[in-house]
């Protein structure tokens, strides 16, 4: 199918709902995932999002809209970002060109955008839980469904994972947990969990018999249940126990997750089964895209590239600046460790492990316990550095508070795609860390806006002791201000008005200022580096002025802006990010959209300049 045009497709473009594709037979629904892995790659390769993932779930997508009946049986893919084959096969076909694009589809699971999608699932490992609430939910309103959730096995080393599977274990009910296990989460699994994962894929004898089985009743369905049932017991003799058996669930697997009509054919035995079951199959990233299956980190989360000879990764960006400059800090600080939760490609640590992998601890999905175990490194005398994207912090919050803050650890929170991130939409957009990072005592904050600036500070902070957080933006400098270690620096003109910004739309400020200044309009601006604690020395300096402009690319609840405004005894305004639940836009319409880039910036002082 490679090649062929989107209006030549066979299949694909008559699937309005899941009802149409169970009037497929197999081959020609084999044919369908032919087209839709040609439509994934199309349509990533111009929109940009999450395509390696989408590639290996591709056949058990299909499998499971044959076989349940979605909206009634909810199903909920974790991480969402796995869901493209769903929504086009649930009537957003006709719309899935417009996915990440502002009006368009969200890259997540968004029930506002359809019924089949029941639940956000943005961030990792919450389907479980959810899925399971649902379920409940329909049985106590005396409605009887089946209840699916789909976890990838990098989602499953998620505290929350395990918490839903224990409370679940051992209860009545048809309710299906489909493990996609395809050997990595973004970054490569790491941990106990995934050593279990490969123990059982390395039984030879297992797999001999299954293929056997296989083969003799595949044209015997009414054998299978029976023989599943010797199947499941020959398993148990060769691996004498599992994990999820011994949480209570009826384990099935692990499967071919690209053949469908073994797919199919679990899927319909689960159903048949009244207690929780959890089925494993085995898919690979980046199936039927070469260059995806070869190197599928590369293509995890892409921009848009030339589906001929992919995607060219670039290193001039805040991330790999972070990671270079930790590894040169560590050259020279034997304690200096680097933490990740499962992005270390993504936070620009790949070089660090390299060169110091004793040094370097990827812990899975799992940032509650990255910041605990960082603050424990602290506390015997090591200098942790814990990268970790800023809407993924969020779920730390009380590690922050308890584990790190109260005892002053000396943790490095380094805190990258800050601000505002674009087309991945609400989930992830960066906007929350001032705000809930300055409730938090003894911590100290700084926004870099350039690359010297990101430097100066990480070498800078392996001298602190105690809490500190760098953040800093997704993408590359644009105006590259020089470091100083000062907690704030201005920029005057002899204005009496006067501007306070921070990060990386501190550039659009600079070019606004420089373009009021040729207007005959005279307005200073202090770039806070240090944006908490607010210094004396701050307030001060701004009671000198007659009005202060904040411009912040955070939320105006709790943040900077309002720290400050409490504190000074002129008139301010705050622009700000009143809602901070953004949908899909790039960045520079969303700072457009929120005031925040340069042609408002001068807009707003003109229309108030006096």
């Amino acid at each position: 199918m490679i090649g062929v045009d989107i209006l030549g497709y066979e299949f694909l473009g008559q699937i309005n709902s899941p009802t149409d594709l169970k009037k497929l037979n197999i081959k020609q629904t084999e044919q369908l995932c032919d087209e839709i892995r040609e439509e994934l790659i199309n349509t990533v390769s111009h929109n940009g999002g999450h395509l390696a993932s989408n590639l290996g779930a591709v056949e058990l997508t299909v499998a499971l809209h044959r076989v349940f009946d979605s909206p009634n049986d909810p199903i909920i893919f974790d991480v969402g970002h796995q869901c493209y084959t769903h929504k086009m096969l649930t009537g957003r076909f006709d719309r899935f060109s417009t996915i990440r694009k502002e009006g368009g589809l969200s890259g997540f699971m968004r029930p506002d955008e359809s019924e089949h999608d029941p639940f956000v699932t943005g961030h990792a490992s919450n389907s479980i839980a959810a899925a399971y609430g649902i379920y409940k939910a329909k049985n106590l309103n005396g409605e009887k469904c089946n209840c699916v959730c789909v976890i990838g096995d990098g989602a499953m080393t998620g505290g929350l994972a395990f918490e839903a599977l224990n409370n679940i274990g051992g209860t009545d009910g048809n309710f299906i947990v489909v493990l996609n296990d395809n050997e990595m989460s973004i970054s490569q699994n790491v941990g106990s969990l995934s050593a279990h994962f490969n123990k059982i894929r390395k039984k030879p004898l297992y797999y001999i018999f299954k293929s056997f089985t296989k083969r003799v009743l595949r044209k015997m369905p009414a054998l299978y249940n029976f023989a599943a049932k010797i199947k499941r017991g020959f398993k148990n003799l060769i691996y004498r126990d599992s994990l999820f058996e011994g949480l209570g669930f009826n384990y099935l697997g692990p499967i071919d997750g690209h053949d469908i009509e073994e797919l199919e054919n679990i899927f319909r035995i689960a159903k048949s089964i009244d207690r929780p079951c959890l089925i494993h199959t085995m898919t690979t990233k980046g199936k039927g895209y070469a260059l995806a299956e070869n190197s599928p980190s590369d293509y995890h989360g892409v921009k848009a590239f030339d589906r001929e000879s992919g995607v060219t990764l670039g290193n001039n960006d805040f991330s790999h600046i972070a990671g270079q400059a930790l590894i040169n800090l560590a050259q020279k600080d034997s304690k200096v460790c680097a933490i990740t939760a499962a992005m270390g490609s993504g936070t620009g640590l790949e070089g660090f492990a390299d060169k110091f992998s004793n040094r370097f601890f990827d812990v899975g999905i799992a940032e509650e316990f990255a910041v605990t175990f960082s603050s424990g490194l602290a506390k015997g005398g090591m200098k942790p550095y814990f990268a970790v994207y800023s809407t993924f912090l969020e779920r730390a919050y009380g590690e922050i508070l308890h584990d790190t803050a109260i005892s002053s650890l000396p943790v490095r929170f380094l805190i990258d795609r800050a601000g505002i991130v674009g087309e991945d939409g609400e989930t992830h957009q960066g906007v929350f860390d001032t705000a809930f990072l300055t409730t938090i005592p003894s911590i100290m904050v700084y926004s870099p806006a350039s690359y010297k600036e990101l430097e100066g500070l990480i070498e800078m902070s392996a001298n602190i002791n105690k809490p500190i957080a760098i953040r800093y933006p997704r993408g590359a400098e644009v105006f590259p201000f020089d470091y100083y270690p000062n907690d704030f620096t201005c920029f005057s003109n002899g204005g009496r008005n006067i501007i306070v910004s921070y990060g990386i739309i501190s550039s659009n400020v600079i070019e606004a200022q420089k373009a009021l200044n040729a207007k005959g309009i005279k307005v200073d601006f202090v770039k806070l580096n240090k944006i908490f604690p607010i210094s004396e020395e701050l307030i001060n300096t701004l009671n000198k002025y007659d009005k202060v402009f904040f411009f912040e690319e955070g939320i105006r609840n709790g943040g900077i802006g309002e720290h400050i405004s409490g504190r000074i005894s002129i008139p301010c305004r705050i622009i700000a990010i009143e809602n901070g639940f953004m949908p899909s836009m790039t960045v520079d319409s969303a700072r457009k959209k929120c005031r925040l880039d340069t042609e408002s910036i001068i807009e707003i002082i003109e229309s108030e300049n006096v």
